[in-house]
């Protein structure tokens, strides 16, 4: 059955720079370059939250998997965790020299990983929200850092055009993936935490194995791909870019299924 519009959110005074579901998927979270973010209730005639904290653009935000906390992280330099509720209480951390691009919690909602323009991947604890350890071997802005599902490998994606894998434990890059011809945006693991997908502003999508690091499929498209996030069968892929579309892949046949038009 074809996709189509379910609900259309409106009330953020600037771009909508990031959105995610609660795991029970009665909430949204979208954060905005006005600084703010928004907790929007999927029920109608619930009333949305707005939660200012931020001095500036916020260009990531996500529920961890309990749906207890929010994580958001902005051009403010800072890292804030929020409770989704009226109050919208947070507590913040000076997370990063530079603005936050990425905030990821992982499977089990302890560790928190974030990334920024200051070159570094950083992985905190979420309880005592205390610094554990950076990754420094990026050259550039790290647009995006994802942990694997079961937690013990780390994506990072930046500016210097590399998709790098880290291990966790060691805290080394195991492998540096260098096919793309530009920044790369956005970088997330395959439910299956076997393969990894990327997408950049040279409006190309590749998935690569990682255990065999090798490049499995590549998508060539005609607009840079801002951000993308697999079905959780791991069977299709959907994309976001800025010529306004969405895209949504078929992984299994490798090809094109939708085109989705509906944002100006």
């Amino acid at each position: 059955e074809d996709p189509s519009l379910e609900k259309h959110f409106k009330g953020h005074r600037d771009a909508v720079t990031s959105v995610d579901f609660s795991r029970a998927k009665k909430q949204l979270v979208s954060g905005s370059m006005d600084s703010s973010l928004m907790i929007w209730s999927m029920k109608p005639q619930m009333r949305a939250y707005r939660f200012v904290g931020h001095k500036d653009a916020v260009l990531c935000v996500q529920f961890s998997p309990s749906g207890h906390l929010v994580a958001s992280g902005s051009r403010d330099k800072t890292v804030r965790l929020w409770i989704p509720s009226i109050k919208g209480e947070s507590t913040v951390f000076k997370a990063h020299t530079a603005t936050v691009r990425s905030v990821h919690f992982s499977s089990d909602g302890q560790s928190l990983v974030t990334a920024s323009d200051d070159k570094t991947v950083k992985v905190w604890t979420v309880h005592r929200q205390k610094f554990l350890f950076s990754l420094s071997q990026h050259i550039n802005w790290v647009r995006c850092a994802r942990f694997s599902p079961d937690g013990r490998l780390i994506v990072s994606s930046s500016d210097d055009k590399t998709v790098k894998l880290w291990d966790k434990t060691s805290r080394e890059c195991i492998h540096s993936f260098c096919e793309h011809g530009g920044f790369v945006n956005h970088v997330d693991f395959h439910p299956s935490g076997n393969c990894i997908a990327a997408g950049g502003t040279d409006s190309t999508v590749k998935l690569w194995d990682v255990r065999m690091n090798r490049l499995l499929q590549h998508y060539q498209g005609n607009s840079v791909v801002n951000s993308l996030s697999f079905h959780p069968s791991g069977n299709y892929l959907v994309t976001a870019s800025s010529d306004s579309t969405l895209k949504i892949l078929d992984l299994l046949e490798g090809r094109l299924l939708y085109t989705l038009h509906g944002h100006q």
